[in-house]
């Protein structure tokens, strides 16, 4: 063997012995393990947010509420250090469908707006610097799941006037073209994955009363197919929305009290396996990244009779570790 075996997670070599040229030794490949270290704090503390897209050293959030109660059009960058404010949305807003795209190309895409918390349809791209108006979606539409980039996105489900739907609409950088409806219509779901040929969505809740789901479903560029199940039905975690459907970290969330969850699972393209848990209890957050680089930002503890809102950030490393073979 040679030192071209990939160790970044996923890797088809996980158990082997190989030899690795660089360093002229015989090393191992073990087993993957992720761990969450924390982050930068936000400045602002905010809980359903309207958004949160990127990687885990360029990421951005946006919107929200914050612990005022107050809707917000504030848009923070991440570094991988530290969270500087930029440029604001159009309009104060939260509870959109999770956002997609990378820290320079962002898609954001519904959301409740004011007065009294009206729906909008409005469709606003990020380029980095400004937030331009694109394409309206076809109906006001909220609390969905969204993956992609802005010049390809799949937006899947979501609530619009007078209730939940199942409706999923791919975005190609100017309008939205209907495709066939997800088989279980949700909201608060968690979603993954990078294109619109591509995705896994899981979780969420859905009538009558608000039951937690744990179902899976897949999209293949063609229909949805119902997979494996989730461990932990939970609704409002995080998800890490960019890199492969084969590999989605969700974290966090909430069953039907306001109890915020630490639990962390990741999906491998055939089923879900509980990983380490977040160090903070959080749901309502945002979530950015990818299944072995990931993140966790803001939400709200939903402990007691006065929740914390958060400015927290955490950071999710999933890696195989290599061990030297000694042969003396």
């Amino acid at each position: 063997r040679d030192s071209a075996y990939p160790t970044a997670y996923p890797s088809p070599h996980e158990g082997e012995l190989f030899y690795n040229a660089s360093n002229g030794a015989f090393q191992f490949l073990g087993v993957a393990a992720g761990t969450w270290a924390t982050g930068g704090n936000m400045n602002t503390g905010r809980f359903n947010t309207a958004s949160g897209f990127g990687t885990q050293t360029a990421a951005a959030v946006t919107g929200g509420l914050t612990p005022a109660d107050d809707y917000t059009n504030n848009v923070e960058e991440y570094n991988g250090t530290s969270w500087t404010e930029v440029n604001n949305t159009s309009r104060d807003k939260f509870s959109s469908a999770n956002s997609t795209g990378t820290q320079t190309a962002g898609l954001l895409c519904g959301g409740y707006i004011e007065p009294a918390d009206a729906i909008t349809n409005a469709t606003e791209e990020y380029d980095g610097t400004n937030w331009t108006s694109g394409g309206d979606y076809p109906v006001a539409v909220n609390q969905a799941q969204l993956v992609g980039i802005q010049t390809a996105a799949l937006f899947a489900s979501g609530v619009t006037p007078p209730g939940l739907v199942g409706l999923c609409n791919t975005y190609n950088g100017s309008s939205w073209t209907e495709i066939a409806e997800i088989n279980t219509a949700r909201k608060f779901g968690t979603i993954g994955g990078g294109t619109t040929t591509s995705a896994v969505i899981g979780s969420g809740v859905t009538p009558p009363g608000l039951t937690i789901l744990t179902n899976t479903e897949i999209w293949d560029g063609s229909s949805w197919t119902e997979v494996s199940e989730m461990n932990t039905g939970r609704n409002l975690a995080s998800s890490s929305q960019n890199g492969s459907s084969t590999s989605i970290i969700a974290a966090g969330g909430r069953l039907n009290t306001d109890d915020s969850k630490t639990i962390t699972e990741l999906w491998n393209g055939t089923s879900w396996t509980e990983v380490n848990d977040l160090s903070q209890k959080r749901f309502s957050h945002s979530g950015a990244g990818t299944g072995s680089l990931a993140i966790a930002m803001g939400g709200n503890t939903g402990s007691g009779s006065n929740p914390a809102i958060l400015t927290t950030t955490e950071e999710w490393s999933f890696t195989h570790a290599t061990k030297t073979i000694d042969v003396s």
